[in-house]
Parts: C-alpha cells; sequence; structure tokens
C-alpha cells in the first residue's frame, strides 16, 4: 500500500476463526486504530469489525517509524490477541500456533486485500457494503445497522460522535 492514497482494506482472522466475536477483542482493533489516527498515521474514513473479518477504508499518511502504518496496525493487534488470549488462558490460542521463524503465533491471514479508491463513487459502495455486512442472512448481528456499535455506520447516518477520531469521506475526497 501506498501513502496518501485511500484503500479499501479487507483482511479476516487466520483460517476464519471468530476471535472478534468478542467485544474486547474489537475493542483492540478499534484501539489500534485510535492510536493510529491519534498519531496522524492514518485517517479511518469507515469500517466495520465482524466477527472473524473487518473492512476499513483507511489512508496511510505517514510510516511509523520504518513500518507503514497498516503494518503497524497488524503487528500491535496480534501482540495484544496473544496477551489477552494468554491473559483468559484460552484455549483458542492453540488454534494460532505456527511454527515459522519469525513467530509462534498468527491471528491475521496473510492475504490482506487492500482495493485503491479511485474515485468517490466507488468509495461510496464500499462504505455501504462495510455497513450492511452485519445485516448479511449468514451474520444477522442486528436489524438496523446503525445498532451495530462496532462499525461507522451511526457516524454518517445518524451523526453519532461516539467514534470523533472518523474523518467523513466527503470532507476531503
Amino acid at each position: 500500500m501506498e501513502l496518501n492514497t485511500v484503500y479499501f482494506y479487507t483482511v479476516a482472522i487466520l483460517d476464519w476463526i471468530p476471535l472478534l466475536e468478542t467485544d474486547r477483542f474489537k475493542q483492540i482493533v478499534l484501539d489500534s486504530l485510535i492510536h493510529l489516527v491519534k498519531r496522524e498515521k492514518l485517517i479511518v474514513y469507515g469500517f466495520v469489525i465482524m466477527p472473524n473479518h473487518i473492512h476499513v477504508l483507511w489512508e496511510c499518511k505517514a510510516k511509523n517509524g520504518k513500518e507503514m502504518p497498516h503494518a503497524s496496525f497488524m503487528k500491535f493487534t496480534g501482540h495484544e490477541f496473544l496477551k489477552e488470549l494468554r491473559t483468559i488462558d484460552s484455549p483458542l490460542l492453540n488454534k494460532f500456533k505456527v511454527d515459522r521463524n519469525s513467530r509462534d503465533h498468527q491471528f491475521w491471514r496473510k492475504n490482506a486485500l487492500p482495493v485503491i479508491m479511485y474515485d468517490r463513487k466507488i468509495l461510496e459502495q464500499k462504505l455501504s457494503y462495510t455497513h450492511y455486512n452485519p445485516l448479511q442472512p449468514h451474520w444477522n448481528l442486528v436489524i438496523d445497522p446503525n445498532d451495530y456499535y462496532f462499525s461507522s455506520c451511526s457516524f454518517y447516518e445518524q451523526g453519532d460522535n461516539r467514534f470523533d477520531w472518523l474523518t467523513h469521506y466527503m470532507d476531503v475526497l
């Protein structure tokens, strides 16, 4: 991914395991996004955190040390997932065990999908897809997309400021 380019970014948990089913793990994802936004490394335009994957519309603004912000996001969330699973002594931790020189555990799939948002129409389509993801029949998490807390939908639809770290895409694009 390049700096100063808006992407629709999708990444899933390894083997589609529903690690993000509990709010504590979703909060780890949010905390990482918020941290990178506050440090002016990322601009986040929209997101949804599903039980086993996330969709984020974001723009990487500056490197975080030597790393691109999306790499810092993946690394930080992985470390926090590991710490949390160890703290609660979860048997789920074994599902993420890998035999690699660089690490003992892996949480995110390696085939993340960044798609460049070339124009506002495509961005709006991806944002709508993101916001309606929790309503899909196989998820059926809420009836109204505004009711799903771990989504930017209510920020756009109701002017909800609980995610005041988000940037409205129309303010920039």
